[in-house]
This record gives structure tokens, C-alpha cells and sequence, in this order.
């Protein structure tokens, strides 16, 4: 008996090397393609930023992406301030996991949701009114190596084993981190002049939180339902609206063409390169039934989330889209990624966009 399971872990290890393998192999093809773009479409968006040691993506995506809602409306630009959503989501989670007893996950990750949820709930401010990501740690970006396993720790003790209730004043303890190493959140602060608390700033921008809604394509839910997706980082538990996947591509294509940006969440493991490409490897065609054994066999997952702005197409006319990433200047194209049309089909969790830019039967619903 020990020496079948023995051989059957070996088998495991084997398929797993070898898959991981396959991955770096098609990742470093990828890596080598130089391409060059026609811009089809592109839409008005702010700097790229950059998460560096951090995994706030959700959080630099979303605000780039209400950012870029903001000057779509007005015409004004905003730099909002990631860390503050950070702090306010950070702390969430941390209640989250207590109302739960423990049975929930302590994540550096999110998804659009929180951002908006920060936002309604505690409101937002702008960049400079919080100690830049990382001075407080002598980092001159966001770095959070040492503290978010102190956060870890810090909220995982809240709730011991056999514990009839959370440890007295856990709050205080969890905040105390947080705020050490992002800095605390301003109770008011000026604004050109004006003075502002985050919530009465957050009503200036003049968004209408109500107007946002999450899209997904899944067939173990049914179509035209609400769900929440069962991703580790989408812990707030916020449903997404499910149709089949061409009728989601189709959205984002209307979308873009009406003038309206888009979040992007979804997966860049394998043939998403670092060079600023992600397209399938040739012969692969997305489909709905491929996404389906993709996420249920944990081959696709949620890990990343970014802003899609604008459309493009490569020497051939393949359709791309374009998007902005939260790694900083990095890649061919300085911060901007090309991903395919396939591509984005075959991997995407989960869009988040301005329900106006729906056609009027999904939006209804």
C-alpha cells in the first residue's frame, strides 16, 4: 500500500513538472515574438502606476479605472490613493475573518468589488494625502514583504482554537499594523483648496457607485442568474452577472466602441508574457467549454486584474485589446500590455464596467 501511494505521488509530481514546464516553454516562445500594433480605439486613461512588492493589482486597476470613469464624465483627472483603499479593505477583511470564526482567507488579493465597497462605505482621497507606498518602510514603492505576514499573524491569533469569543480589542492590534506600514487613513485633508473628509471627496468626483456591475461566464451556474464567483480573493461574496462567453465578449466590444473603459479580472499564468504580449498558443481556441475545464481543474484561475482602454490589431489584423497594467514602466510597450481577442475569451473571471455601456435587455436584468 505505501509503495502505490508512493507511485502515485510520483506520478502527480511528474504531470505537475511537466506541466509547469510546458508553461515556462510556451511563456519564453511568447517572450521571444516582437509584434507591432494599429490602434484601432483608445480611450482617455491616467498614468501607469506601480504595485511593485504588493498584491494590490485590484486595487491600482480599479482606481485607474475610476479614474478613468472620472474623465470620461468630466474630463478631469484624479490620481486617487491606493493605499487608503488598502487600509480601509485590509481591515475589512480582517472583520470578515473574525464574523466568520476564522473559516475565511487573510489575502493581499481582492477584486474590484472592495475598491467599490471602500469607496461607498469609507470613502477615498486623493494620492498625496497619504505617506507615499512604501516611505514608511524605507521603500520607495509599495512593500509589503514584511507586512503582510505580520498582518497574518496578527489577525490568524484573533480567533484560537476552542475560543468562545475574539480576543478583547483585536481592532485596535489589526489597525495598528496596518497603519504602521501603509500609514493611517486622513480624517480630513485640502483639496485645491478645499478642505475635504473622504467621504464628502468621494461625492465630489460625482460617481454614481450604483452604476457598476460585474459580469462572468460560467456553465456549473446557470446563464442569465446572479452568482458569486468562487475565487480566494473575491471574499466579500458580491455576485456577478453570468452569460455565455461570446455574449460577454460582445459587451466588451460595445463597450469600448461606446467610449467606456473596462476592469479586467481574470488569469496570467503561462502565455502572458512579460514583454507586454498574452495570446494563446497556436491552434488553442477558447471556447465555453474549454474555460469551463480550465477553471475546474485550477489550470485557469483569478490572479491578476487590470484596466482594458482601447482595441488594436497586430500585422496580420488579429483584434487586441489594450491594456493597462500596474507593473510600472515595465515591457515593450512601457506599462501597456496587448492581449488577444482569444486570449482575453479564454481567461477572463470576471469584467466590471459601467452598466450604461450594456445593451438594454442585460442591463435590465
Amino acid at each position: 500500500m505505501a509503495h502505490y501511494y508512493k507511485t502515485i505521488i510520483a506520478m502527480m509530481l511528474m504531470a505537475t513538472t511537466a506541466s509547469a514546464q510546458e508553461n515556462l516553454q510556451r511563456g519564453a516562445i511568447a517572450s521571444q515574438v516582437k509584434k507591432s500594433f494599429t490602434t484601432v480605439k483608445e480611450l482617455p486613461i491616467t498614468s501607469v502606476k506601480n504595485q511593485y512588492r504588493s498584491g494590490t493589482c485590484w486595487a491600482y486597476a480599479t482606481l485607474g479605472y475610476f479614474e478613468s470613469e472620472i474623465l470620461r464624465q468630466t474630463g478631469k483627472t484624479y490620481d486617487l490613493c491606493e493605499m487608503f483603499v488598502v487600509n480601509n479593505d485590509y481591515m475589512d477583511n480582517a472583520t470578515h475573518y473574525v464574523r466568520m470564526h476564522g473559516y475565511s482567507q487573510i489575502s493581499e488579493g481582492g477584486s474590484c468589488d472592495d475598491v467599490l465597497e471602500v469607496i461607498r462605505q469609507h470613502g477615498i482621497c486623493p494620492e498625496n494625502a497619504m505617506p507615499a507606498p512604501g516611505s514608511l518602510t524605507g521603500d520607495s514603492l509599495a512593500n509589503f514583504k514584511v507586512f503582510f505576514p505580520e498582518l497574518e499573524r496578527t489577525v490568524s491569533s484573533i480567533v484560537t482554537k476552542n475560543a468562545k469569543a475574539p480576543k478583547a480589542h483585536w481592532q485596535d492590534s489589526v489597525q495598528a499594523v496596518i497603519n504602521r506600514y501603509i500609514g493611517s487613513c486622513p480624517e480630513q485633508f485640502v483639496y485645491q483648496g478645499k478642505t475635504y473628509t473622504p467621504k464628502t471627496f468621494a461625492e465630489s468626483l460625482g460617481l454614481n457607485l450604483d452604476d457598476y456591475v460585474s459580469l462572468t461566464s460560467f456553465t456549473h451556474h446557470p446563464f442569465n442568474q446572479w452568482f458569486v464567483i468562487e475565487a480566494p480573493y473575491k471574499w466579500r461574496l458580491k455576485p456577478s452577472y453570468n452569460i455565455p462567453i461570446e455574449q460577454l465578449m460582445d459587451v466588451l466590444d460595445k463597450a469600448i466602441d461606446a467610449g467606456y473603459t473596462v476592469a479586467w479580472g481574470g488569469d496570467v499564468t503561462g502565455d502572458f508574457t512579460r514583454t507586454g504580449l498574452a495570446m494563446l498558443p497556436e491552434g488553442v481556441k477558447p471556447t465555453q467549454q474549454l474555460r469551463q475545464e480550465q477553471w475546474d481543474d485550477w489550470r485557469f484561475t483569478y490572479d491578476h486584474v487590470m484596466l482594458i482602454y482601447g482595441k488594436a490589431t497586430d500585422e496580420q489584423g488579429n483584434p487586441y485589446y489594450m491594456v493597462k497594467n500596474s507593473w510600472g514602466q515595465s515591457g515593450d510597450f512601457k506599462g501597456i500590455w496587448y492581449m488577444s481577442r482569444d486570449y482575453i475569451a479564454l481567461n477572463t473571471t470576471y469584467i466590471f464596467l459601467n452598466r450604461h455601456a450594456l445593451n438594454l435587455n442585460i442591463s435590465t436584468k
